[in-house]
């Protein structure tokens, strides 16, 4: 199956604007497939010699394609591409109808029946190239748009989202309209959840599981709660950029292949973090590290997204670093650092030492397809690169780091930016020389090392 290729994805950057997605899904033609049905308005810009492009789609079935009204042929479907040749400049319509594959495995639209229930579940796992599992797409993180959202779904059911979900009847629910996000973050969870609702400040929150893990969840729902409203509050002092979306759920999804997935306004955790019996306190402190990692990422991979894979270290780092600070300043668990040092960084340590070691920041040449981006998530993309941010905060003072970072959200909201463009903002905010901060620290490989140096001294003795 073909993987995209920076050099791809730069291409075809510059060739196109995507401006809206609208998608259809229908989750009751059965246990095997769920039918696709996706419109896309994007814009040839006039200045291209070539505009030769493609998307991408890996269909069960696909049924038709149409750009501007003409069929294509599904037969020029290669792997996972359909050539789209010679395209005038100005605004195009693309319309892709086909049958989609259920996931066992956790990629794309992963179904899942409860042994103790019967009760089936569906939730998205869109990362990295896997959207293209669920709906036909230009799929890379720079080419963000906005994302309509229908699901026909099973009676009984309900559907979560990335903006609040409307049902209107019949088992047909819509999502709002989200603001410009990458095709990477879109998420959908459909099922007879369990769901727990407040309000926070204006916002709608809800905590959601399957039927059958309901008491278990019951009992840690104030917690829950709290943590959320906790970290939440705390972001905004320290952000001047508010929450940038209409709603903020929190979904424990059975069989996730992942810790967690920032998806905006729809974090999915895997359903472990659903205690079963009783656990010990570092266990809660860990679920509530990841609750405040996955909220940092709303702001920082959400809100700002990298523009390539290599700058997978500007999500991760960052939100790891922020989950432990704010966890630490706003909540009960008052000594995440002592466990990040304990546990996390020798995580970093161990992946730093061997020969697969990578620069926090690696060259953009090391990262070339979404294949090779893939080995970075490690632990020097999260806790050396955590560890290098909390060095960076100490050494140019929390007040200029922040300064920074508001001015970075404001820069690039939206948005898609580049490790050159965080290292700007931050030099925005202080005297100090950031981007040799960034050579030494982030450019670099390998556990730092001291070297004793001896010397006689004026009396002969050596010291």
């Amino acid at each position: 199956m073909s993987v995209l290729t920076r050099d791809e994805a730069q291409t075809r950057a510059r060739l196109l604007d995507v401006h809206r997605y609208t998608i259809d899904l229908d989750l009751t033609t059965g246990d095997d497939t769920f039918d696709s049905r996706t419109v896309i308005r994007f814009t040839v810009r006039a200045d291209q010699d070539d505009t030769d492009t493609f998307f991408e789609v890996k269909p069960a079935e696909l049924r038709s394609v149409t750009l501007d009204g003409q069929p294509l042929d599904p037969e020029t479907l290669d792997e996972n591409r359909l050539p789209l040749k010679n395209l005038a400049p100005g605004e195009h319509e693309l319309r892709v109808d086909a049958a989609m594959r259920y996931s066992r495995t956790g990629e794309g639209m992963h179904r899942f029946t409860d042994p103790t229930d019967g009760e089936t579940y569906l939730y998205t796992q869109l990362f990295m190239d896997d959207v293209q599992r669920v709906f036909a797409a230009f799929d890379q993180p720079d080419l963000k748009a906005v994302f309509d959202l229908s699901v026909q779904a099973p009676e009984g059911w309900s559907v979560l989202a990335n903006g609040i979900t409307e049902h209107l009847g019949d088992g047909r629910w819509k999502a709002a309209t989200t603001p410009l996000i990458s095709t990477y973050l879109v998420a959908v969870a459909a099922g007879p959840w369990h769901s727990v609702r407040t309000e926070h400040r204006g916002l709608p929150f809800g905590i959601h599981c399957r039927r059958s893990l309901a008491p278990y969840l019951d009992v840690d729902t104030d917690e829950l709660f709290e943590i959320t409203r906790q970290c939440y509050d705390r972001y905004h002092e320290k952000f001047e950029e508010p929450y940038p979306f209409d709603s903020y759920d929190q979904a424990f999804v059975p069989e996730f292949n992942a810790g967690a997935m920032e998806n905006p306004g729809l974090v999915t955790f895997r359903d472990d973090f659903v205690y079963r019996s009783a656990v010990t306190d570092t266990e809660r402190q860990t679920r509530a590290m990841v609750i405040a990692h996955e909220m940092a990422h709303m702001w920082f991979g959400d809100l700002v997204t990298l523009r390539w894979w290599d700058d997978i270290w500007l999500n991760e780092s960052f939100a790891e670093y922020m989950g432990y600070q704010t966890l630490t300043e706003a909540t009960r668990f008052t000594d995440t650092w002592t466990e990040f040092g304990v546990a996390r960084k020798a995580w970093g340590y161990d992946a730093d030492q061997r020969p697969s070691t990578h620069p926090v920041a690696p060259d953009p040449d090391a990262v070339p397809d979404t294949a090779s981006a893939l080995l970075n998530f490690d632990g020097i993309s999260y806790a050396k690169g955590a560890s290098a941010l909390r060095q960076l905060v100490t050494w140019l003072g929390e007040k200029d780091f922040l300064a920074g970072i508001n001015t970075h959200f404001a820069r690039h909201r939206f948005a898609n930016a580049t490790l050159a463009d965080f290292i700007d903002s931050l030099a925005s905010g202080t005297d100090r020389d950031v981007h040799a901060w960034a050579d030494a620290w982030l450019r670099t490989t390998g556990v730092d090392t001291l070297t004793p140096t001896v010397a006689p001294g004026d009396d002969g003795t050596c010291t």
